[in-house]
């Protein structure tokens, strides 16, 4: 949780000393994002999971194994991006070793496409992988959500297929009071038939559990699920509003880190020395790749089609 609060500090840093043209991120999902992580059975084709993530998701990316580094290639634009190569902006992840489907810049549309990969899942092929899908709250007044719902819950067809909204009440500048006909966007699942549930995103325990239930039910059942995890924004929506702290929202790394030291399990000096030493070494790895290359001009039509110029396992 640490490294991805702190990877996510130092991509804002980027952004503003002018080495990226654009952030978005997850500060303050950590607590939810990074259990998703380390509970997904990572691996390649329908016998493991599918993950349809969005541009939040930086915390699960670390926690299946990411290298924070890439994170700071990618904010970069530089050619060894091993997610785009140099192609897209902040947040856009991919990689196919694990079944992370490419982040898009088009809002919810995940939640269309993670049906195309939750139905090859249930195709008679005996595949024991789900898909798992996630997306923020403004995002399932799309029609892709609904979409989703429609085609994930049909009798006697059901997809296995876990539904996560990471709900932080706003949409870009627009809170969610007034903009939703419902209190908890979980509540849509019930009129299709399918488990819903709503979990303290801020909290990790409750996050782990929650995730645990949803996750053994779609394996199990081969059904769908709608989990709602309440979050906090504490960097706004993106660069484009300033990405300054939020001091009004609940941080739940404090929280967790709060829980460690009361327990015994860390002391608060433990946990700054921690601190210190990703920092300095996220520090370092930004000044270190500002002398690697951008993408070449040449190379400006490689990567266009999905199977042209695929380079070891990850574009």
């Amino acid at each position: 949780m640490l490294r991805s609060r702190l990877l996510e500090e130092r991509l804002i840093t980027m952004y503003k000393q002018g080495d990226g043209y654009f952030w978005i991120g997850g500060p303050g999902e950590e607590a939810f994002n990074v259990p998703l992580g380390l509970l997904a059975d990572k691996g390649t084709g329908v016998d493991h999971d599918f993950l349809h993530l969005h541009y939040r998701s930086s915390g699960t990316l670390l926690a299946l194994g990411a290298d924070p580094v890439d994170s700071l290639r990618q904010m970069k634009n530089v050619a060894s991006d091993p997610y785009s190569r140099g192609r897209n902006f902040a947040g856009h992840y991919s990689a196919r070793k694990w079944n992370v489907v490419p982040v898009t810049s088009p809002i919810e549309i995940q939640y269309s496409i993670a049906i195309g990969t939750a139905r090859a899942q249930r195709a008679g092929t005996g595949a024991k992988g789900i898909s798992i899908v996630q997306g923020g709250d403004a995002g399932t007044a799309e029609g892709d959500f609904a979409t989703s719902l429609v085609w994930s819950s049909r009798k006697g067809a059901e997809l296995p297929l876990l539904l996560i909204v990471t709900n932080n009440r706003y949409g870009i500048s627009t809170p969610y009071a007034g903009q939703h006909g419902y209190d908890q966007i979980s509540e849509r699942g019930k009129a299709f038939g399918m488990p819903t549930a709503v979990v303290d995103g801020n909290d990790v325990e409750a996050s782990w559990a929650a995730l645990t239930k949803a996750l053994h039910y779609v394996r199990t059942e081969k059904k769908p699920y709608l989990l709602e995890a309440m979050v906090s924004r504490l960097r706004g929506h993106s660069s484009a509003s300033g990405a300054n702290l939020a001091k009004e929202e609940v941080d739940c790394l404090e929280r967790f880190q709060k829980t460690l030291e009361d327990r015994k399990i860390l002391t608060r000096s433990a946990m700054d020395q921690l601190r210190d030493e990703v920092t300095t070494e996220l520090a370092e790895a930004s000044k270190r790749i500002r002398g690697e290359a951008p993408p070449t001009p040449e190379s400006i039509h490689d990567y266009v089609f999905a199977d042209k110029n695929y380079v070891g396992g990850e574009v």
